[in-house]
């Protein structure tokens, strides 16, 4: 098979997430099991860190990624979904990995799963630990997909578990309640492994208090320790003044993140680094921190696109992400605001749309996945909170409009969807 026709294969033959939604979610480990026995067990080849929770994973693990390569280490990075190519899933030190992996990876395992039936996620998990133990990396850093109990990466026994923090996403799949969410969540929690949550939050606090006590994990709070004021914020990105228990411990840190709510990360990452197993320097997180996107190919996350005007993406897709995404873009300096938004249909919009300014003009477009909720759908509701647009046939064709009716001085944000951003970056 050519890459293309493998992908083909991945993309068209296997239940997908991305693609159909809940149906494609298994509360099973038997068949990702099942795939890294057949494999001599990759996972347990190299050490690991664990990644859960509702926003920040990608962010904290990419964050974590860059400092562990400027202290010198050869990184697994695993993420989920991809913007482009599929192998933005699994890379080493930024590195993509090679399409000839993938595609004698598929074709040597392909038959014997006619008998497993795993779905895309399972396969591209097993995947990801095959070709960081065939590479020989130092440390993989392993993001959750959905939840923490049932998922795929779950088979991990890493020497640090993250959970970003908690909010409203996937309701259907893990729980109507944050404490539901939390409990899923918490499922990544090992025995005898530390646990870094990033932030304390009253209602699900006492979710993991409970289970890292069951489980003799000893548990931090990043935000009970550390707190990263963002001092100065421009599209060039982001320096923190950083303080360690009411404590200065870094003036004007430097971060190549272009958000300032990404204070939140930073703060879970830097109690994770206190607690891995590595003498990171300060000049060594410094040189991580300052070359985060050339050392890990982080994209998507309050990404500049363009400027005159100026255009900004961000993969904010949920309640939490949302409120923090339009609280950034409204201190963004600008005179007319212009958004492109498209949403996937298991939303749920009542959580999301109350954050969006009503003083935009918006381009309404369906993303190019079969979940992509239908613009009608998406105008009718966002008229409901005052949202006020036009309803174009594809997310490029709405941003081309955006930028057409943009001036200079304006600024457009294209967001609501990991898979709106995709088809702009």
């Amino acid at each position: 098979m050519t890459y293309q026709q493998t992908l083909d294969f991945l993309f068209n033959q296997l239940p997908m997430f991305q693609r159909i939604g809940k149906q494609a979610f298994k509360k099973d480990l038997t068949n990702i099991r099942l795939l890294c026995e057949a494999l001599d067990q990759p996972q347990n080849k190299y050490p690991t860190i664990h990644i859960a929770g509702t926003n920040g994973k990608g962010s904290t693990a990419h964050i974590l990624a860059a400092i562990l390569q400027a202290y010198g280490l050869k990184v697994g990075l695993y993420t989920s979904p991809h913007y482009k190519d599929f192998r933005e899933r699994i890379k080493i030190n930024g590195q993509l990995a090679t399409e000839q992996f993938v595609i004698g990876f598929v074709a040597t395992h392909q038959e014997s799963w006619k008998t497993v039936q795993p779905s895309f996620f399972e396969i591209t998990v097993a995947m990801a630990f095959e070709y960081f133990a065939q590479e020989q990396v130092d440390v993989a850093i392993i993001e959750t997909g959905l939840g923490g109990i049932y998922d795929s990466t779950n088979i991990v026994q890493p020497i640090l578990s993250i959970i970003t923090n908690i909010s409203y996403d996937h309701q259907n799949i893990l729980g109507d309640t944050l404490p539901k969410i939390a409990t899923s969540k918490a499922g990544i929690i090992k025995p005898d492994t530390p646990v870094v949550v990033g932030e304390r939050q009253l209602e699900v606090e006492n979710v993991f208090l409970s289970t890292a006590e069951s489980k003799n994990a000893p548990i931090y709070f990043a935000s009970d320790h550390f707190e990263a004021l963002p001092v100065l914020v421009n599209l060039e990105g982001t320096e923190f003044d950083v303080y360690k228990n009411h404590e200065l411990l870094y003036e004007e840190l430097q971060t190549q993140l272009y958000a300032n709510y990404q204070y939140r990360n930073l703060q879970t990452v830097l109690q994770a680094v206190e607690l891995l197993p590595y003498p990171i320097s300060e000049k060594q997180l410094r040189l991580g921190l300052k070359n985060i996107q050339s050392l890990t190919r982080f994209i998507g996350r309050w990404q500049i696109l363009g400027s005159n005007p100026t255009i900004i993406c961000d993969s904010a897709h949920n309640e939490a992400g949302i409120e923090l995404s339009m609280s950034q873009l409204l201190h963004t300096p600008h005179e007319a605001l212009h958004i492109v938004m498209g949403v996937v249909k298991d939303k749920d919009l009542s959580k999301m749309l109350p954050y969006f300014p009503e003083e935009a003009t918006y381009y309404f477009a369906k993303a190019d996945i079969p979940r992509g909720l239908d613009t009608k759908i998406l105008k009718e509701k966002a008229r409901d909170y005052g949202l006020l647009g036009e309803n174009y046939a594809s997310v490029v064709e709405a941003l081309e409009a955006a930028k057409s009716s943009a001036k200079k001085e304006d600024l457009i944000y294209v967001g609501g969807s990991i898979f709106v951003v995709a088809e702009v970056i």
